[in-house]
C-alpha cells in the first residue's frame, strides 16, 4: 500500500461520492476516508453509516466527516464528484459552464490543502472537466486523471453477456474516446476468456453492444430521472485502489494526450498504468483507419466544449 493511504471525496453527500466512500471502506483500502459535502450533517451521518458498516465486516478504514477542507491535508488522493447531475433530456454538454466552476472552486481547495495528492474526476461533462481541474491545479498530467473509461467498459462487458448468455467474470471490454456520446467501444480488443469477441458475436450484434454501451447511461437517466452511481462510484474505487497499491494495472481513463494518437493538448479516454504517480505511463493501441477517424471525432467534440470555455477567457490570458 502507498505511503500515504488518505482519500478525500468531494461531492461525498451524492450518490456516486457516497458509493466511492463505501466502496473504500468496506475493502479497507485507505486507513482514512474524508467525506467533504456542502451539506456536513449529511455527511457525518454518512460516515457515521459507514464506520458501522466498516465494523462490521471489521476493516481497519475510518471515516470522517470534513468540518472544512483544511480535513483533506495529506491525502495521497482527491475524488471530485461535485456537480449538477444529468437530468432527462439533458445531455452532459449542458452541464458545462455550472460544473466548470463547481470544479474550479474545488481544485483551488485542494491546491491549497492537498497540493501533492492525486485527483480523480468524476463530475461531467467529464473529459472537460479533466482539463479544467488540469487547468485550474497546474498539477502535472499525470496527478489529474478522469474516469471514465473502466465505467464504459464495464457497460459494454454487461452488453456483451446479454447477447452471449455465458462468460460472466470472463469478459474483458475496452472503450476508449471521450465519456460520452462519441465514445469508441472497440470489439477488437474485447474478448471473453480470451476468445476475441468477433469470434462469438455476428457483426450486427456487435454494432447493437456498440449502440448499447455509447446509450448506457443516458438509458440509465431515463429510468431513474438522475444519473447511474453504483458502476461510476466502484469503477472510480477500482481507479483509488490501482493508485493506493502502486499496481500498475492497465485501465482506461481520461489523461491529457500530447501527441499519442496524434493529440495534443486535450484530454481523452485512452489505455493507461495506474500506479502511485497516477498515470505512469499511456499506452497506444494499433487502430483502423475507422477507429482512428471515430477517436478523432470524439476529441473533437472535448475540444468544442474546451473552446468554449476558453473563448470565454475562462482559463485566464493565454501563454
Amino acid at each position: 500500500m502507498a505511503k500515504s493511504s488518505k482519500v478525500s471525496i468531494v461531492g461525498a453527500g451524492g450518490n456516486v461520492g457516497s458509493i466511492v466512500a463505501y466502496s473504500i471502506a468496506m475493502q479497507g483500502l485507505a486507513h482514512e476516508v474524508i467525506l467533504v459535502d456542502r451539506d456536513k450533517d449529511r455527511a457525518q451521518g454518512k460516515a457515521l453509516d459507514m464506520n458501522q458498516a466498516a465494523a462490521a465486516v471489521r476493516t481497519h478504514s475510518i471515516v470522517r466527516a470534513a468540518k472544512d477542507y483544511t480535513d483533506i491535508e495529506g491525502s495521497k488522493v482527491v475524488v471530485i464528484t461535485a456537480g449538477f447531475p444529468r437530468k432527462p433530456g439533458m445531455s452532459r454538454d449542458d452541464l458545462l459552464l455550472a460544473n466548470a466552476d463547481i470544479v474550479s472552486e474545488v481544485v483551488e481547495n485542494i491546491k491549497k490543502h492537498a497540493p501533492d495528492s492525486i485527483i480523480i474526476v468524476v463530475t461531467n461533462p467529464l473529459d472537460t472537466m479533466t482539463y479544467v481541474a488540469l487547468k485550474k491545479s497546474g498539477f502535472p498530467k499525470n496527478r489529474v486523471i478522469g474516469m471514465a473509461g473502466i465505467l464504459d467498459g464495464a457497460r459494454m462487458t454487461h452488453f456483451i453477456y446479454e447477447k452471449l448468455g455465458f462468460g460472466a467474470g470472463q469478459i474483458r471490454a475496452t472503450v476508449i474516446g471521450g465519456h460520452g456520446d462519441y465514445m469508441v467501444p472497440l470489439p477488437r480488443y474485447s474478448t471473453v476468456a480470451g476468445i476475441p469477441i468477433t469470434d462469438l458475436l455476428t457483426p450486427k450484434e456487435l454494432d447493437e453492444v456498440v449502440e448499447a454501451t455509447k446509450k448506457g447511461g443516458a438509458q440509465i437517466v431515463k429510468l431513474m430521472g438522475t444519473s447511474a452511481y453504483f458502476a461510476p462510484g466502484k469503477a472510480t474505487a477500482i481507479m483509488v485502489e490501482a493508485i493506493l497499491q502502486d499496481s500498475k494495472k492497465i485501465y482506461p481513463c481520461s489523461t491529457l494526450l500530447e501527441g499519442e494518437y496524434g493529440v495534443h493538448g486535450i484530454p481523452n479516454g485512452v489505455p493507461v498504468t495506474l500506479g502511485s504517480n497516477g498515470v505512469e505511463e499511456i499506452i497506444e493501441l494499433q487502430l483502423t483507419p475507422r477507429e482512428k477517424e471515430e477517436f478523432q471525432r470524439s476529441v473533437d467534440s472535448v475540444k468544442e466544449l474546451i473552446d468554449i470555455l476558453e473563448s470565454q477567457n475562462y482559463f485566464g490570458e493565454k501563454e
